[in-house]
Formats: structure tokens, C-alpha cells, sequence
């Protein structure tokens, strides 16, 4: 084996040198749940937004009022109970739960992309509904004018524009993602921080082990908000145009 490093950037390096294919696995397996986390949660998101959105017409039939009020209600239930819950204790429901009360073996990574989706949906509902009533409701009537349904309105007129303005909210939920895979290492996911766990145990070395994690998970999180800010620029358009009236277009 040799001589033990005696430093800390030696233990480092060390770690580096005889870990490292573990930590790059890590790494990979933490992406790969933070952004299937993220988009299957944002979807979700989306979808609870439009159904809580949803107005009831007092000229509907009374069973498409109680639809509308049942589907509303439950719709609720889930985005409480999963922002009133710990995400911990969520993952610990239902990889164990399942397995104990239905007898459904789920894998750790499935039962780790559903937590972190179920989650991001909660989370995201709420600022879908936001996002949603803060466009002018001239436009939703607008469509309902033309003849689209509740449905095509907002998958036509109003999601569109409200995605626009969530782009910040889902590039931060999916930084807060890439750190909160961290918890399911408690169901046995094999993402960066349950690697740490098994390294720092190798040599006792938890210092410098966690400094190494600590470090990826900076470079990860840095990096997308770098990328989601650039995204974001370039959605905005250039700041150099030139606005042409219907008097320049004529002359022209």
C-alpha cells in the first residue's frame, strides 16, 4: 500500500487518485436524478397550475362543478402534504412503504427520480398558479372568444408566457435538486454524497473525503447557474433593436 499521505491537499490527491471512477459515478447518478427530478416536476408543476387555475362557471353542470371542486381538492392534499414534509421522510415512505404495504419492490434510483419529482411539482404548482394569474386575463378570455377550451387556452396563450417568466424558478429548482439527491442516500441511491459516505469510511478521512464532495457539488450548482443565466440572455433577445412603426414599414 506505501506510505500514507501525511497532509491534507496529499489526502486529497490521494482520494483523487484511488476514488476518483467513484466520484465521477457519483456525479453522474446525482445529474441524472436532479434533472429527471426536475423535468418530470416540472411538468407536474404545470399541470396542478392549470388545474388550479381552473375556474368553476356557475352556468356548468353540476357534475362538472363537482369535478372541477374534487379534482381542486385533491390536487391541494398533495402540494400540502409534500411542501409540509420532509423530503427524507418522503423517500423513506415510499421506497419502504411500497415495498411493506403493497409489496412493489421499486428501484432506489425509480424511487429517487418520483421523491424529487413529486416534490418539484408541489413546489412548482404553487408558482405556476402565480405565474399564471399575473398574465393579463384579457388574453385568456381573449381565447375563450375564439373558441379554445380551458385547455388549449393555457397550453396555447398562457403557458407559453408563464414559462417564459419561470425559467429563474426552474433553474433554481433544479440546482436545489442537484443538492437535495443528497437525502436519498438514505434509500440506498448510490449518488455523490452516498459515495462519500463509503469513501470517507475507507481510510477514516472524512475532512478531506467531504471537502472533495463539497467541491463537485459547488462546480455543479456554479456551473448550471451559469448556463441558465446565459439561457436566459438570449431568450431576452438583443438590446440593440430598433423599433419600426407602422408609418417607417409603409415608407419602406
Amino acid at each position: 500500500m506505501g506510505t500514507s499521505p501525511t497532509s491534507f491537499t496529499g489526502w486529497v490527491s490521494f482520494l483523487l487518485d484511488n476514488f476518483g471512477p467513484q466520484f465521477v459515478k457519483g456525479t453522474i447518478t446525482t445529474l441524472e436524478l436532479a434533472f429527471a427530478g426536475t423535468v418530470l416536476g416540472c411538468l407536474l408543476g404545470f399541470l396542478v397550475g392549470i388545474v388550479q387555475s381552473i375556474t368553476v362557471d356557475k352556468h356548468s353542470s353540476p357534475i362538472s362543478r363537482v369535478l372541477v371542486k374534487v379534482l381542486k381538492g385533491l390536487v391541494a392534499v398533495y402540494v400540502e402534504v409534500f411542501r409540509g414534509t420532509p423530503m427524507m421522510v418522503q423517500a423513506m415512505v415510499i421506497y419502504y412503504g411500497s415495498a411493506q404495504a403493497y409489496g412493489i419492490d421499486l428501484n432506489p434510483f425509480v424511487s429517487g427520480v418520483l421523491v424529487l419529482s413529486l416534490n418539484t411539482g408541489a413546489y412548482m404548482a404553487e408558482s405556476v398558479r402565480g405565474a399564471i394569474t399575473g398574465i393579463d386575463p384579457g388574453q385568456l378570455e381573449g381565447a375563450y372568444a375564439i373558441g379554445f377550451t380551458h385547455v388549449q387556452a393555457m397550453t396555447r396563450v398562457i403557458i407559453p408566457q408563464a414559462f417564459r417568466n419561470l425559467i429563474p424558478q426552474i433553474g433554481n429548482m433544479f440546482i436545489s435538486s442537484i443538492k437535495d439527491t443528497s437525502v436519498l442516500n438514505v434509500i440506498s441511491v448510490t449518488e455523490l454524497y452516498f459515495i462519500g459516505r463509503g469513501v470517507s469510511s475507507a481510510y477514516y478521512r472524512f475532512f478531506e473525503t467531504f471537502f472533495i464532495i463539497s467541491m463537485i457539488y459547488l462546480f455543479l450548482t456554479f456551473v448550471t447557474s451559469r448556463l441558465l443565466a446565459i439561457m436566459e440572455r438570449r431568450l431576452d433577445g438583443a438590446r440593440d433593436y430598433e423599433l419600426v412603426t407602422d408609418t417607417e414599414a409603409e415608407v419602406a
